[in-house]
């Protein structure tokens, strides 16, 4: 009898996971479906590499693009170095301490603040207490400081997988502990690592709440590549053309197109992160 019942709860259990996977799979193609076959009638070689024009209802996208990659790579500067930085001094120099412990939950904390909330923030520090302005480089460091407890995160995690013996064989052999992190620790831990920094600034690339007060411009007659002047990203572009435009019916295609190039630079980040687990897998082997 305990048999059949154990049994029952588990092909309920089994069939409860195969219909939230079914379900979310339908929905996701659903929504793919819907982007790829209305975005790629719009998709061109001029699409990509015109400036828009006559209020952004003709031209391309090759402003947002641009503006998105200069934005990616600010948050990148910012981000990378400080958040790996800070995940080696936690997870192999802090001691276990009540201070440590705090860091750490107030860091898990950051992590699911409301985007919205960084952009405020960026508002209040970067654009007015620093002086920055409305500019590329305000909206690159608050994406930045969003993206900071992610990279903490992923980073620590993927040093805890390094056991202890690792370190300890180095230490054996006269390594210092500088040495043994840098020669030995990192290097088994880089794929984590990448992994974890590639999905961040994927998001990263994709938030719209956080550039909305910091820099983000409705319509550039041109290109910028100032990180002191306002900017277009792809996000803010579609949002703009999906809910903001003066004449939306008039935009809807332009917005599937972007919509799709979005996702398309999206994807191609999260198959290098991919590509970067793989490859130092096998080099691991």
């Amino acid at each position: 009898m305990r048999n059949k019942t154990f049994r029952f709860s588990s092909i309920i259990e089994w069939g409860t996971l195969l219909l939230s996977t079914l379900l979310v799979c339908f929905f996701l193609v659903v929504v793919l479906w819907e982007i790829i076959s209305k975005g790629s009638a719009v998709i061109s070689w001029d699409f990509v590499t015109k400036v828009p024009s006559d209020g952004m209802t003709r031209g391309g996208i090759i402003t947002p693009i641009i503006g998105t990659v200069l934005l990616t790579l600010i948050t990148s500067i910012f981000a990378i170095p400080f958040g790996v930085c800070c995940a080696i001094y936690l997870q192999e120099y802090a001691e276990d301490s009540w201070l440590t412990r705090t860091i750490r939950a107030s860091i898990r904390n950051l992590s699911g603040v409301p985007s919205i909330i960084y952009g405020l923030f960026g508002l209040a520090l970067f654009v007015q207490a620093l002086q920055f302005g409305t500019s590329l480089v305000a909206a690159g460091l608050t994406l930045g400081l969003l993206s900071l407890p992610y990279i903490i995160t992923t980073t620590e995690e993927a040093l805890m997988r390094i056991p202890n013996s690792t370190r300890e064989a180095a230490l054996a052999v006269g390594a210092t502990k500088f040495e043994t992190i840098k020669d030995v620790i990192i290097p088994s831990a880089m794929s984590g690592i990448l992994t974890g920094v590639v999905l961040t600034l994927s998001r990263a690339a994709g938030e719209t709440a956080p550039i909305l007060f910091t820099g983000a411009a409705f319509y550039i007659n041109g290109t910028s590549g100032f990180i002191n002047q306002e900017f277009m990203a792809l996000p803010y572009h579609l949002y703009m053309l999906s809910t903001q435009h003066q004449s939306i019916e008039e935009v809807r295609p332009i917005a599937y197109g972007t919509a799709l190039v979005l996702i398309i630079v999206v994807f191609l980040l999260n198959l290098t992160a991919f590509y970067i687990r793989y490859k130092y897998r096998k080099n691991e082997n």
